[in-house]
Protein backbone atom coordinates (compact mmCIF):
# COMPACT_ATOMS: atom_id res chain seq x y z
CA UNK A 1 0.00 0.00 0.00
CA UNK A 2 1.08 3.55 -0.69
CA UNK A 3 2.33 5.72 2.16
CA UNK A 4 -0.83 7.26 3.69
CA UNK A 5 1.02 10.56 4.18
CA UNK A 6 0.61 11.02 0.43
CA UNK A 7 -3.13 11.74 0.79
CA UNK A 8 -2.34 15.30 -0.21
CA UNK A 9 -4.20 15.47 -3.54
CA UNK A 10 -6.79 18.23 -3.98
CA UNK A 11 -9.95 16.75 -2.45
CA UNK A 12 -12.58 18.44 -4.67
CA UNK A 13 -11.37 17.99 -8.27
CA UNK A 14 -14.42 19.45 -10.01
CA UNK A 15 -14.22 22.79 -8.19
CA UNK A 16 -10.57 23.74 -7.83
CA UNK A 17 -8.97 26.88 -6.45
CA UNK A 18 -5.24 27.36 -6.64
CA UNK A 19 -4.67 28.22 -2.97
CA UNK A 20 -5.43 25.57 -0.36
CA UNK A 21 -3.76 23.74 2.53
CA UNK A 22 -4.27 20.12 3.54
CA UNK A 23 -4.86 19.35 7.21
CA UNK A 24 -4.46 15.61 6.70
CA UNK A 25 -1.83 13.88 8.77
CA UNK A 26 -1.29 13.45 12.50
CA UNK A 27 -3.93 14.79 14.90
CA UNK A 28 -4.26 14.31 18.63
CA UNK A 29 -7.06 11.86 19.43
CA UNK A 30 -9.17 10.55 22.30
CA UNK A 31 -11.98 8.08 22.91
CA UNK A 32 -14.81 9.51 25.01
CA UNK A 33 -16.69 6.36 26.02
CA UNK A 34 -18.19 8.08 29.08
CA UNK A 35 -19.51 10.99 27.00
CA UNK A 36 -17.90 13.59 29.27
CA UNK A 37 -15.75 15.51 26.79
CA UNK A 38 -18.12 18.31 25.96
CA UNK A 39 -19.22 18.79 29.57
CA UNK A 40 -15.60 18.97 30.66
CA UNK A 41 -14.71 21.40 27.87
CA UNK A 42 -12.30 19.27 25.85
CA UNK A 43 -12.75 21.73 22.98
CA UNK A 44 -11.08 24.37 25.19
CA UNK A 45 -8.31 22.22 26.66
CA UNK A 46 -7.53 18.56 27.33
CA UNK A 47 -4.51 16.25 27.45
CA UNK A 48 -5.23 13.93 24.52
CA UNK A 49 -3.59 10.53 25.08
CA UNK A 50 -3.43 9.24 21.49
CA UNK A 51 -2.61 10.33 17.95
CA UNK A 52 -4.37 9.37 14.72
CA UNK A 53 -3.53 9.69 11.04
CA UNK A 54 -6.34 11.69 9.41
CA UNK A 55 -8.30 10.94 7.20
CA UNK A 56 -8.31 7.30 8.31
CA UNK A 57 -10.91 6.17 10.87
CA UNK A 58 -9.64 4.74 14.16
CA UNK A 59 -10.88 1.25 13.20
CA UNK A 60 -8.44 1.11 10.27
CA UNK A 61 -4.79 0.06 10.37
CA UNK A 62 -3.70 3.18 8.50
CA UNK A 63 -5.05 5.39 11.28
CA UNK A 64 -2.25 4.07 13.50
CA UNK A 65 -4.84 2.76 15.99
CA UNK A 66 -6.64 -0.19 14.34
CA UNK A 67 -9.20 -0.78 17.09
CA UNK A 68 -12.46 -2.34 15.76
CA UNK A 69 -14.31 -1.95 19.07
CA UNK A 70 -17.25 0.41 19.46
CA UNK A 71 -16.30 3.92 20.61
CA UNK A 72 -19.20 6.15 19.62
CA UNK A 73 -17.74 9.47 20.77
CA UNK A 74 -14.26 10.43 19.61
CA UNK A 75 -12.30 13.68 19.68
CA UNK A 76 -9.62 15.16 17.41
CA UNK A 77 -7.31 18.15 17.81
CA UNK A 78 -4.54 19.76 15.79
CA UNK A 79 -2.96 23.17 15.37
CA UNK A 80 -2.31 25.11 12.20
CA UNK A 81 -0.81 28.42 11.17
CA UNK A 82 -2.38 30.38 8.34
CA UNK A 83 0.24 31.09 5.63
CA UNK A 84 1.10 34.74 5.08
CA UNK A 85 0.29 34.31 1.41
CA UNK A 86 -3.40 33.86 2.27
CA UNK A 87 -4.49 37.46 1.89
CA UNK A 88 -8.15 36.61 1.32
CA UNK A 89 -10.90 38.07 3.43
CA UNK A 90 -12.24 34.68 4.47
CA UNK A 91 -10.82 31.27 5.35
CA UNK A 92 -12.92 28.14 4.87
CA UNK A 93 -12.42 24.88 6.77
CA UNK A 94 -13.64 21.90 4.70
CA UNK A 95 -14.47 18.34 5.77
CA UNK A 96 -15.00 15.69 3.10
CA UNK A 97 -16.95 13.38 5.41
CA UNK A 98 -17.26 12.69 9.15
CA UNK A 99 -19.32 9.71 10.32
CA UNK A 100 -21.89 10.36 11.70
CA UNK A 101 -22.34 13.69 13.52
CA UNK A 102 -19.68 16.36 13.87
CA UNK A 103 -19.15 19.43 16.02
CA UNK A 104 -16.17 21.63 15.19
CA UNK A 105 -14.48 24.30 17.29
CA UNK A 106 -11.67 26.65 16.28
CA UNK A 107 -9.85 28.39 19.12
CA UNK A 108 -12.62 27.27 21.46
CA UNK A 109 -15.45 28.74 19.35
CA UNK A 110 -18.10 26.48 17.81
CA UNK A 111 -17.94 26.96 14.03
CA UNK A 112 -19.87 24.01 12.56
CA UNK A 113 -22.33 21.21 13.29
CA UNK A 114 -23.18 18.56 10.71
CA UNK A 115 -25.27 15.38 10.53
CA UNK A 116 -24.65 12.73 7.88
CA UNK A 117 -21.71 10.37 7.64
CA UNK A 118 -20.99 10.55 3.92
CA UNK A 119 -21.39 14.16 2.78
CA UNK A 120 -19.16 17.25 3.03
CA UNK A 121 -19.55 20.41 5.09
CA UNK A 122 -17.71 23.70 5.44
CA UNK A 123 -17.15 26.34 8.12
CA UNK A 124 -16.10 29.95 7.60
CA UNK A 125 -13.57 30.38 10.41
CA UNK A 126 -12.42 33.91 9.57
CA UNK A 127 -13.93 35.55 12.65
CA UNK A 128 -12.32 33.18 15.16
CA UNK A 129 -8.74 33.10 13.86
CA UNK A 130 -5.83 34.23 15.99
CA UNK A 131 -2.42 35.46 14.91
CA UNK A 132 0.09 32.66 14.73
CA UNK A 133 -1.05 29.24 15.91
CA UNK A 134 -4.72 28.19 15.77
CA UNK A 135 -6.39 25.09 17.19
CA UNK A 136 -9.18 23.05 15.60
CA UNK A 137 -11.07 20.47 17.66
CA UNK A 138 -13.60 17.97 16.29
CA UNK A 139 -16.06 15.86 18.23
CA UNK A 140 -17.52 13.01 16.17
CA UNK A 141 -20.51 11.03 17.40
CA UNK A 142 -21.52 7.71 15.89
CA UNK A 143 -24.49 5.45 16.70
CA UNK A 144 -23.06 2.01 16.05
CA UNK A 145 -26.07 0.03 17.33
CA UNK A 146 -28.78 2.19 15.72
CA UNK A 147 -30.07 0.23 12.72
CA UNK A 148 -32.24 3.16 11.60
CA UNK A 149 -29.09 5.19 10.86
CA UNK A 150 -28.01 5.55 7.20
CA UNK A 151 -24.85 3.44 7.40
CA UNK A 152 -24.37 1.28 4.32
CA UNK A 153 -22.37 -1.89 4.98
CA UNK A 154 -21.16 -0.90 8.46
CA UNK A 155 -22.22 -3.68 10.84
CA UNK A 156 -23.97 -2.92 14.10
CA UNK A 157 -22.55 -6.04 15.79
CA UNK A 158 -19.00 -6.25 17.17
CA UNK A 159 -17.57 -8.56 14.49
CA UNK A 160 -18.12 -8.42 10.75
CA UNK A 161 -20.40 -11.13 9.39
CA UNK A 162 -22.39 -12.01 6.30
CA UNK A 163 -22.60 -9.04 3.95
CA UNK A 164 -21.63 -6.50 6.65
CA UNK A 165 -18.20 -5.03 7.36
CA UNK A 166 -16.16 -3.11 9.92
CA UNK A 167 -17.64 0.21 10.99
CA UNK A 168 -16.24 3.67 10.30
CA UNK A 169 -16.43 6.33 13.00
CA UNK A 170 -15.28 9.93 12.70
CA UNK A 171 -13.21 11.65 10.02
CA UNK A 172 -12.72 9.44 6.93
CA UNK A 173 -12.24 11.93 4.10
CA UNK A 174 -9.84 14.83 3.72
CA UNK A 175 -9.77 18.00 5.80
CA UNK A 176 -8.42 21.20 4.26
CA UNK A 177 -8.26 25.00 4.42
CA UNK A 178 -9.10 27.34 1.56
CA UNK A 179 -8.72 31.14 1.43
CA UNK A 180 -11.55 32.85 -0.44
CA UNK A 181 -12.78 36.42 -1.03
CA UNK A 182 -15.91 37.79 0.62
CA UNK A 183 -17.81 37.63 -2.66
CA UNK A 184 -17.08 34.27 -4.25
CA UNK A 185 -18.34 31.38 -6.34
CA UNK A 186 -20.04 29.00 -3.93
CA UNK A 187 -20.94 26.18 -6.30
CA UNK A 188 -21.90 25.50 -9.91
CA UNK A 189 -24.27 23.19 -11.74
CA UNK A 190 -23.48 21.96 -15.25
CA UNK A 191 -26.14 20.48 -17.56
CA UNK A 192 -24.95 19.18 -20.94
CA UNK A 193 -27.35 19.14 -23.90
CA UNK A 194 -25.80 17.09 -26.70
CA UNK A 195 -28.85 17.56 -28.93
CA UNK A 196 -28.23 21.31 -29.12
CA UNK A 197 -24.48 21.12 -28.38
CA UNK A 198 -25.02 23.45 -25.42
CA UNK A 199 -23.73 23.43 -21.87
CA UNK A 200 -26.09 24.85 -19.28
CA UNK A 201 -24.31 26.68 -16.45
CA UNK A 202 -25.87 27.75 -13.16
CA UNK A 203 -23.66 29.68 -10.76
CA UNK A 204 -24.33 30.19 -7.05
CA UNK A 205 -22.52 32.99 -5.20
CA UNK A 206 -21.75 33.71 -1.58
CA UNK A 207 -21.46 37.27 -0.27
CA UNK A 208 -23.16 38.86 -3.27
CA UNK A 209 -23.73 42.62 -2.93
CA UNK A 210 -26.54 44.18 -4.94
CA UNK A 211 -24.85 47.59 -4.79
CA UNK A 212 -21.86 46.55 -6.88
CA UNK A 213 -21.61 45.32 -10.46
CA UNK A 214 -20.99 41.58 -10.48
CA UNK A 215 -20.30 39.45 -13.55
CA UNK A 216 -19.01 36.01 -14.49
CA UNK A 217 -16.57 35.13 -17.22
CA UNK A 218 -16.61 31.55 -18.50
CA UNK A 219 -13.88 30.16 -20.76
CA UNK A 220 -14.25 26.65 -22.22
CA UNK A 221 -11.37 24.74 -23.79
CA UNK A 222 -10.81 21.21 -25.06
CA UNK A 223 -7.30 19.76 -24.83
CA UNK A 224 -6.02 23.33 -24.56
CA UNK A 225 -7.92 24.46 -27.66
CA UNK A 226 -10.30 27.40 -27.28
CA UNK A 227 -13.98 26.46 -27.71
CA UNK A 228 -16.17 29.20 -26.24
CA UNK A 229 -16.17 32.27 -24.00
CA UNK A 230 -19.03 34.13 -22.37
CA UNK A 231 -19.37 36.94 -19.86
CA UNK A 232 -22.67 37.69 -18.16
CA UNK A 233 -23.96 39.89 -15.35
CA UNK A 234 -25.23 38.52 -12.05
CA UNK A 235 -27.86 40.63 -10.33
CA UNK A 236 -28.67 38.00 -7.69
CA UNK A 237 -26.88 35.30 -5.72
CA UNK A 238 -27.39 32.87 -8.60
CA UNK A 239 -27.57 33.06 -12.35
CA UNK A 240 -28.10 30.77 -15.33
CA UNK A 241 -26.49 30.78 -18.74
CA UNK A 242 -26.52 28.48 -21.76
CA UNK A 243 -23.28 28.43 -23.76
CA UNK A 244 -23.17 26.96 -27.25
CA UNK A 245 -20.16 24.79 -28.11
CA UNK A 246 -19.38 25.61 -31.70
CA UNK A 247 -17.39 22.49 -32.47
CA UNK A 248 -17.86 19.11 -34.16
CA UNK A 249 -19.61 16.62 -31.88
CA UNK A 250 -21.19 13.66 -33.65
CA UNK A 251 -20.72 10.43 -35.62
CA UNK A 252 -18.37 8.98 -33.00
CA UNK A 253 -15.60 11.31 -34.12
CA UNK A 254 -16.50 14.28 -31.98
CA UNK A 255 -16.20 15.17 -28.35
CA UNK A 256 -19.06 13.43 -26.57
CA UNK A 257 -18.19 11.60 -23.34
CA UNK A 258 -18.39 7.79 -23.29
CA UNK A 259 -16.44 5.09 -21.42
CA UNK A 260 -14.70 4.35 -24.71
CA UNK A 261 -13.92 8.02 -25.42
CA UNK A 262 -13.97 9.93 -22.10
CA UNK A 263 -13.74 13.42 -23.63
CA UNK A 264 -13.74 16.25 -21.10
CA UNK A 265 -13.99 19.99 -21.61
CA UNK A 266 -12.15 22.30 -19.23
CA UNK A 267 -14.01 25.24 -17.72
CA UNK A 268 -12.50 28.31 -16.07
CA UNK A 269 -14.85 30.62 -14.20
CA UNK A 270 -13.75 34.09 -13.10
CA UNK A 271 -15.93 36.25 -10.86
CA UNK A 272 -15.57 39.99 -11.41
CA UNK A 273 -16.73 42.68 -8.98
CA UNK A 274 -16.72 46.21 -10.42
CA UNK A 275 -14.62 44.85 -13.25
CA UNK A 276 -11.93 43.35 -10.96
CA UNK A 277 -11.32 39.60 -10.87
CA UNK A 278 -11.89 38.40 -7.28
CA UNK A 279 -12.32 34.62 -7.57
CA UNK A 280 -11.30 31.96 -10.08
CA UNK A 281 -12.41 28.32 -10.12
CA UNK A 282 -11.29 25.52 -12.46
CA UNK A 283 -13.75 22.80 -13.41
CA UNK A 284 -14.59 20.40 -16.24
CA UNK A 285 -17.57 18.69 -17.82
CA UNK A 286 -18.49 15.95 -20.28
CA UNK A 287 -21.05 16.21 -23.06
CA UNK A 288 -23.07 13.12 -22.26
CA UNK A 289 -26.75 12.10 -22.33
CA UNK A 290 -28.35 9.11 -20.60
CA UNK A 291 -31.97 8.43 -21.54
CA UNK A 292 -34.68 5.86 -22.04
CA UNK A 293 -36.23 5.89 -25.51
CA UNK A 294 -39.15 3.55 -26.33
CA UNK A 295 -38.08 1.16 -23.58
CA UNK A 296 -34.41 1.13 -24.59
CA UNK A 297 -31.53 2.44 -22.49
CA UNK A 298 -29.48 4.94 -24.47
CA UNK A 299 -26.14 6.66 -24.04
CA UNK A 300 -25.80 9.68 -26.30
CA UNK A 301 -28.96 8.73 -28.26
CA UNK A 302 -27.74 5.23 -29.08
CA UNK A 303 -28.56 1.90 -27.43
CA UNK A 304 -25.89 1.06 -24.87
CA UNK A 305 -25.44 -2.19 -22.96
CA UNK A 306 -24.20 -1.53 -19.44
CA UNK A 307 -21.66 -4.02 -18.10
CA UNK A 308 -21.22 -2.97 -14.49
CA UNK A 309 -19.41 -4.50 -11.55
CA UNK A 310 -20.55 -4.12 -7.94
CA UNK A 311 -17.89 -2.16 -6.05
CA UNK A 312 -18.08 -1.85 -2.26
CA UNK A 313 -15.21 0.69 -2.10
CA UNK A 314 -13.47 -0.98 0.88
CA UNK A 315 -9.71 -1.36 1.39
CA UNK A 316 -7.93 -3.79 3.72
CA UNK A 317 -5.91 -1.17 5.60
CA UNK A 318 -8.10 1.92 5.15
CA UNK A 319 -11.67 0.47 5.16
CA UNK A 320 -13.87 3.15 3.50
CA UNK A 321 -10.81 5.36 2.87
CA UNK A 322 -8.45 4.48 0.05
CA UNK A 323 -4.78 4.50 1.11
CA UNK A 324 -3.94 6.84 -1.77
CA UNK A 325 -5.33 8.54 -4.83
CA UNK A 326 -3.43 5.98 -6.90
CA UNK A 327 -5.49 3.22 -5.26
CA UNK A 328 -8.71 4.90 -6.38
CA UNK A 329 -7.36 5.30 -9.90
CA UNK A 330 -6.23 1.68 -9.98
CA UNK A 331 -9.71 0.42 -9.04
CA UNK A 332 -11.12 2.28 -12.06
CA UNK A 333 -8.34 0.92 -14.28
CA UNK A 334 -8.83 -2.66 -13.10
CA UNK A 335 -12.57 -2.42 -13.68
CA UNK A 336 -11.99 -1.30 -17.27
CA UNK A 337 -9.20 -3.83 -17.87
CA UNK A 338 -11.65 -6.63 -17.02
CA UNK A 339 -14.02 -5.43 -19.72
CA UNK A 340 -16.62 -3.63 -17.63
CA UNK A 341 -17.82 -0.20 -18.69
CA UNK A 342 -19.23 0.80 -15.31
CA UNK A 343 -19.46 0.28 -11.57
CA UNK A 344 -22.30 0.35 -9.10
CA UNK A 345 -20.77 1.90 -5.98
CA UNK A 346 -22.62 -0.19 -3.45
CA UNK A 347 -23.99 1.34 -0.26
CA UNK A 348 -21.37 4.09 -0.27
CA UNK A 349 -21.29 7.72 -1.36
CA UNK A 350 -17.83 7.49 -2.84
CA UNK A 351 -14.85 9.82 -2.44
CA UNK A 352 -15.00 12.54 -5.16
CA UNK A 353 -11.51 11.53 -6.23
CA UNK A 354 -12.88 8.16 -7.41
CA UNK A 355 -15.53 9.96 -9.46
CA UNK A 356 -12.80 12.18 -10.92
CA UNK A 357 -10.92 9.14 -12.18
CA UNK A 358 -14.16 7.63 -13.50
CA UNK A 359 -14.77 10.89 -15.38
CA UNK A 360 -11.22 11.09 -16.69
CA UNK A 361 -10.63 7.43 -17.59
CA UNK A 362 -14.18 6.64 -18.71
CA UNK A 363 -16.36 4.56 -16.39
CA UNK A 364 -20.12 4.70 -15.86
CA UNK A 365 -21.07 4.99 -12.18
CA UNK A 366 -24.38 4.37 -10.43
CA UNK A 367 -24.52 6.70 -7.42
CA UNK A 368 -26.08 4.92 -4.45
CA UNK A 369 -27.05 6.04 -0.97
CA UNK A 370 -25.73 4.29 2.14
CA UNK A 371 -28.96 2.83 3.50
CA UNK A 372 -30.33 2.12 6.96
CA UNK A 373 -32.05 -1.14 7.88
CA UNK A 374 -35.10 -0.07 9.91
CA UNK A 375 -37.79 2.44 9.03
CA UNK A 376 -38.67 5.21 11.46
CA UNK A 377 -39.87 8.75 10.83
CA UNK A 378 -36.53 10.04 12.14
CA UNK A 379 -34.72 7.77 9.70
CA UNK A 380 -36.80 9.14 6.82
CA UNK A 381 -35.72 12.69 7.66
CA UNK A 382 -32.07 11.78 8.13
CA UNK A 383 -31.98 9.75 4.94
CA UNK A 384 -33.65 12.44 2.84
CA UNK A 385 -31.42 15.28 4.07
CA UNK A 386 -28.22 13.35 3.41
CA UNK A 387 -29.40 12.15 -0.01
CA UNK A 388 -30.10 15.76 -1.01
CA UNK A 389 -26.50 16.64 -0.13
CA UNK A 390 -25.13 13.64 -2.04
CA UNK A 391 -27.01 14.46 -5.26
CA UNK A 392 -25.90 18.10 -5.05
CA UNK A 393 -22.26 17.13 -4.44
CA UNK A 394 -22.03 14.70 -7.37
CA UNK A 395 -24.42 16.28 -9.89
CA UNK A 396 -21.71 17.51 -12.29
CA UNK A 397 -19.84 14.24 -12.78
CA UNK A 398 -20.43 12.88 -16.31
CA UNK A 399 -19.57 9.40 -15.06
CA UNK A 400 -22.69 9.28 -12.86
CA UNK A 401 -25.52 7.94 -15.03
CA UNK A 402 -28.09 6.70 -12.47
CA UNK A 403 -29.25 7.41 -8.94
CA UNK A 404 -30.09 4.62 -6.47
CA UNK A 405 -31.58 5.97 -3.22
CA UNK A 406 -32.72 2.54 -1.95
CA UNK A 407 -31.39 -1.01 -2.29
CA UNK A 408 -33.19 -4.31 -1.64
CA UNK A 409 -35.83 -2.73 0.62
CA UNK A 410 -33.20 -1.79 3.22
CA UNK A 411 -34.83 0.66 5.59
CA UNK A 412 -38.23 -0.14 4.04
CA UNK A 413 -38.49 -3.83 4.86
CA UNK A 414 -42.31 -3.83 4.67
CA UNK A 415 -42.57 -1.84 1.44
CA UNK A 416 -44.58 -4.63 -0.20
CA UNK A 417 -47.56 -3.97 2.09
CA UNK A 418 -46.82 -0.75 4.00
CA UNK A 419 -48.09 2.40 2.28
CA UNK A 420 -45.95 4.66 4.48
CA UNK A 421 -42.79 2.92 3.30
CA UNK A 422 -44.04 2.99 -0.29
CA UNK A 423 -44.57 6.73 0.08
CA UNK A 424 -41.00 7.09 1.36
CA UNK A 425 -39.59 5.29 -1.69
CA UNK A 426 -41.84 7.32 -3.99
CA UNK A 427 -40.81 10.55 -2.31
CA UNK A 428 -37.13 9.75 -2.85
CA UNK A 429 -37.81 8.87 -6.49
CA UNK A 430 -39.71 12.07 -7.26
CA UNK A 431 -37.44 14.25 -5.11
CA UNK A 432 -34.39 12.96 -6.99
CA UNK A 433 -36.15 13.55 -10.33
CA UNK A 434 -36.96 17.11 -9.23
CA UNK A 435 -33.31 17.74 -8.39
CA UNK A 436 -31.96 16.04 -11.50
CA UNK A 437 -34.21 15.42 -14.52
CA UNK A 438 -31.23 14.26 -16.61
CA UNK A 439 -30.60 10.81 -15.09
CA UNK A 440 -32.72 7.70 -14.46
CA UNK A 441 -33.68 6.95 -10.86
CA UNK A 442 -34.16 3.42 -9.50
CA UNK A 443 -36.66 3.48 -6.65
CA UNK A 444 -35.54 0.28 -4.87
CA UNK A 445 -32.76 -1.61 -6.62
CA UNK A 446 -33.20 -5.38 -6.67
CA UNK A 447 -36.88 -6.04 -6.05
CA UNK A 448 -40.14 -4.62 -4.65
CA UNK A 449 -39.91 -1.61 -6.94
CA UNK A 450 -42.48 1.16 -6.95
CA UNK A 451 -42.41 3.87 -9.67
CA UNK A 452 -39.00 3.57 -11.30
CA UNK A 453 -37.13 4.47 -14.49
CA UNK A 454 -35.35 1.11 -14.73
CA UNK A 455 -36.51 -2.31 -13.56
CA UNK A 456 -33.49 -3.79 -11.80
CA UNK A 457 -33.33 -7.37 -10.54
CA UNK A 458 -30.98 -9.14 -8.12
CA UNK A 459 -30.62 -12.82 -8.92
CA UNK A 460 -27.88 -15.12 -7.59
CA UNK A 461 -28.98 -18.20 -9.53
CA UNK A 462 -25.85 -19.95 -10.81
CA UNK A 463 -27.24 -22.55 -13.25
CA UNK A 464 -26.90 -21.43 -16.86
CA UNK A 465 -30.01 -23.20 -18.13
CA UNK A 466 -32.17 -21.66 -15.39
CA UNK A 467 -30.92 -18.16 -16.17
CA UNK A 468 -31.46 -18.68 -19.90
CA UNK A 469 -35.07 -19.70 -19.33
CA UNK A 470 -35.70 -17.00 -16.71
CA UNK A 471 -34.57 -14.12 -18.93
CA UNK A 472 -35.99 -15.38 -22.22
CA UNK A 473 -39.01 -13.07 -22.06
CA UNK A 474 -40.20 -10.01 -20.16
CA UNK A 475 -42.94 -12.11 -18.55
CA UNK A 476 -40.58 -14.74 -17.17
CA UNK A 477 -38.11 -12.11 -16.00
CA UNK A 478 -40.76 -10.27 -14.00
CA UNK A 479 -42.76 -13.21 -12.60
CA UNK A 480 -40.00 -15.30 -11.05
CA UNK A 481 -39.02 -14.32 -7.53
CA UNK A 482 -35.26 -14.40 -6.90
CA UNK A 483 -34.78 -14.30 -3.15
CA UNK A 484 -38.53 -15.05 -2.91
CA UNK A 485 -39.26 -11.35 -3.53
CA UNK A 486 -41.67 -9.80 -6.02
CA UNK A 487 -39.97 -7.61 -8.60
CA UNK A 488 -42.73 -4.97 -8.60
CA UNK A 489 -44.95 -3.89 -5.70
CA UNK A 490 -48.64 -4.56 -6.49
CA UNK A 491 -50.23 -1.38 -7.78
CA UNK A 492 -47.06 -0.39 -9.67
CA UNK A 493 -47.33 -2.31 -12.96
CA UNK A 494 -44.57 -2.74 -15.49
CA UNK A 495 -44.63 0.10 -18.04
CA UNK A 496 -42.00 -1.04 -20.49
CA UNK A 497 -38.93 0.19 -18.62
CA UNK A 498 -35.51 -1.29 -19.50
CA UNK A 499 -34.73 -4.44 -17.50
CA UNK A 500 -31.26 -4.92 -16.00
CA UNK A 501 -29.92 -7.62 -13.68
CA UNK A 502 -28.00 -5.48 -11.22
CA UNK A 503 -26.69 -8.12 -8.83
CA UNK A 504 -25.78 -11.64 -9.89
CA UNK A 505 -22.87 -14.05 -9.78
CA UNK A 506 -21.23 -13.70 -6.40
CA UNK A 507 -19.08 -16.77 -7.09
CA UNK A 508 -16.66 -17.50 -4.28
CA UNK A 509 -13.17 -18.65 -5.14
CA UNK A 510 -10.55 -19.04 -2.44
CA UNK A 511 -7.04 -18.32 -3.73
CA UNK A 512 -5.20 -17.92 -0.42
CA UNK A 513 -5.64 -18.64 3.28
CA UNK A 514 -8.39 -16.07 3.64
CA UNK A 515 -11.61 -17.77 4.79
CA UNK A 516 -14.97 -16.56 3.55
CA UNK A 517 -18.12 -17.23 1.59
CA UNK A 518 -19.97 -16.54 -1.67
CA UNK A 519 -23.32 -17.33 -3.28
CA UNK A 520 -21.84 -20.34 -5.12
CA UNK A 521 -18.33 -21.78 -5.02
CA UNK A 522 -15.55 -22.58 -7.48
CA UNK A 523 -12.89 -25.23 -6.82
CA UNK A 524 -10.12 -24.01 -9.14
CA UNK A 525 -9.39 -21.46 -11.88
CA UNK A 526 -10.98 -23.55 -14.64
CA UNK A 527 -14.14 -24.06 -12.58
CA UNK A 528 -14.22 -20.36 -11.71
CA UNK A 529 -13.97 -19.38 -15.39
CA UNK A 530 -16.73 -21.84 -16.33
CA UNK A 531 -19.01 -20.56 -13.59
CA UNK A 532 -18.39 -16.97 -14.69
CA UNK A 533 -19.37 -17.88 -18.24
CA UNK A 534 -22.46 -19.71 -17.01
CA UNK A 535 -23.88 -16.58 -15.37
CA UNK A 536 -22.64 -13.87 -17.76
CA UNK A 537 -23.47 -15.51 -21.11
CA UNK A 538 -27.24 -15.77 -20.36
CA UNK A 539 -27.28 -12.04 -19.61
CA UNK A 540 -25.55 -11.16 -22.88
CA UNK A 541 -27.77 -13.49 -24.92
CA UNK A 542 -31.05 -12.50 -23.27
CA UNK A 543 -33.41 -10.62 -25.62
CA UNK A 544 -34.78 -8.56 -22.70
CA UNK A 545 -31.82 -7.77 -20.41
CA UNK A 546 -30.19 -4.43 -21.31
CA UNK A 547 -27.34 -4.51 -18.82
CA UNK A 548 -25.94 -6.23 -15.77
CA UNK A 549 -23.93 -5.65 -12.62
CA UNK A 550 -21.71 -8.57 -11.58
CA UNK A 551 -21.08 -9.21 -7.88
CA UNK A 552 -18.34 -8.20 -7.25
CA UNK A 553 -15.07 -6.37 -7.90
CA UNK A 554 -13.07 -7.51 -4.87
CA UNK A 555 -13.24 -9.77 -1.87
CA UNK A 556 -14.18 -7.77 1.22
CA UNK A 557 -13.36 -9.03 4.70
CA UNK A 558 -15.29 -12.32 5.04
CA UNK A 559 -16.70 -12.22 1.49
CA UNK A 560 -14.48 -14.04 -1.03
CA UNK A 561 -16.77 -13.60 -4.05
CA UNK A 562 -14.67 -10.98 -5.82
CA UNK A 563 -12.99 -11.13 -9.20
CA UNK A 564 -10.00 -9.71 -7.33
CA UNK A 565 -8.74 -10.53 -3.86
CA UNK A 566 -9.15 -7.90 -1.15
CA UNK A 567 -5.65 -6.60 -1.97
CA UNK A 568 -6.58 -6.37 -5.69
CA UNK A 569 -4.88 -9.50 -7.06
CA UNK A 570 -6.81 -11.00 -10.03
CA UNK A 571 -8.19 -14.51 -9.47
CA UNK A 572 -8.02 -15.11 -13.22
CA UNK A 573 -5.83 -13.37 -15.79
CA UNK A 574 -7.42 -10.01 -16.54
CA UNK A 575 -7.60 -10.80 -20.25
CA UNK A 576 -9.51 -14.04 -19.47
CA UNK A 577 -12.08 -12.14 -17.41
CA UNK A 578 -12.31 -9.56 -20.19
CA UNK A 579 -13.06 -12.20 -22.79
CA UNK A 580 -15.81 -13.69 -20.61
CA UNK A 581 -17.37 -10.26 -19.98
CA UNK A 582 -17.25 -9.67 -23.75
CA UNK A 583 -19.02 -12.97 -24.37
CA UNK A 584 -16.10 -14.40 -26.30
Amino acid sequence: MTNPQLRSEYPRPQFVREAWMSLNGQWEFEFDDQGIGEREGWHEGHDFSRTINVPFCYQSKLSGIGDPAVHDQVWYRRTFTVPESYQAEHLLLHFGAVDYEAKVWVNGQLVAMHEGGHTPFTADISNVLAEGENTVVVKATDYSRDVSLPRGKQYWEDQSAGIFYTRTTGIWQSVWLEPVPKTRIDRIQLIPDIDKNDIGLEVFLSGHQASVKTSMKAVITFNGEFVAEDCFSLSHESGRRVIHLDDFNDHGLGRWWTPERPNLYDLELTLLVDGMAVDTVQSYFGMRKISVEAGNLHLNNRSYYMKLVLDQGYFPEGLLTAPSDDDLRRDVELTKEMGFNGARKHQKIEDPRYLYWADKLGLLVWGEMANAYQFTERYAGRMTREWLQAVERDFNHPSIVAWVPLNESWGVTNILIDEQQQHHALSLYYLTKSLDPTRPVISNDGWELVTTDLVTIHDYEWRKEVLEERYATVETALTVKPGNRMILVPGFPYKGQPILVTEFGGISFKTNEWEGWGYSGATDEEDFATRLQNVIVPMLQSPVVQGFCYTQLTDVEQEINGLLTYDRKPKLPLEKIRSIVAGS
